[in-house]
């Protein structure tokens, strides 16, 4: 039996790192890229991925969620397929079960690459 994801994020392309993510970084944490979601952000940095989820009708109010990469115990990647225009990361977390959906301007390869790069580099 399968758990459900505890959360699912949607990518859709790189974009440059927003300037208002600078306030969330620790000293010496440095944000490596950005990829634009339905309403806002996701930011690679050297330490954790940074989701920023704007929310209401104003997108005013806003939900960051932070998850360090010494909480990720393993990962999967998955291309798209012929009739499946979506590619897929998941992330298996101290958390949780995450689910990181990736619309076709965001490569899986690349992403697959930033996960490894982190993950494997912080333990």
């Amino acid at each position: 039996m399968e758990a459900s994801p505890i959360l699912v994020w949607t990518l859709q392309q790189e974009i440059p790192v927003p300037p208002d993510v600078y306030s969330l970084l620790v000293e010496a944490e440095q944000p490596i890229t950005s990829f634009k979601t339905f309403r806002d952000s996701a930011t690679f940095t050297t330490k954790r991925l940074i989701v920023r989820d704007a929310q209401g009708i104003t997108g005013k109010k806003v939900e960051i969620y932070s998850l360090p990469y010494s909480a990720i115990n393993m990962w999967s990647s998955e291309n798209a397929g012929t009739l499946d225009w979506n590619s897929e990361i998941e992330l298996w977390t101290r958390a949780g079960h995450i689910k990181v959906k990736l619309s076709k301007g965001a490569d899986v390869r690349r992403i697959d690459s930033l996960i490894a790069w982190a993950v494997l580099q912080s333990h």
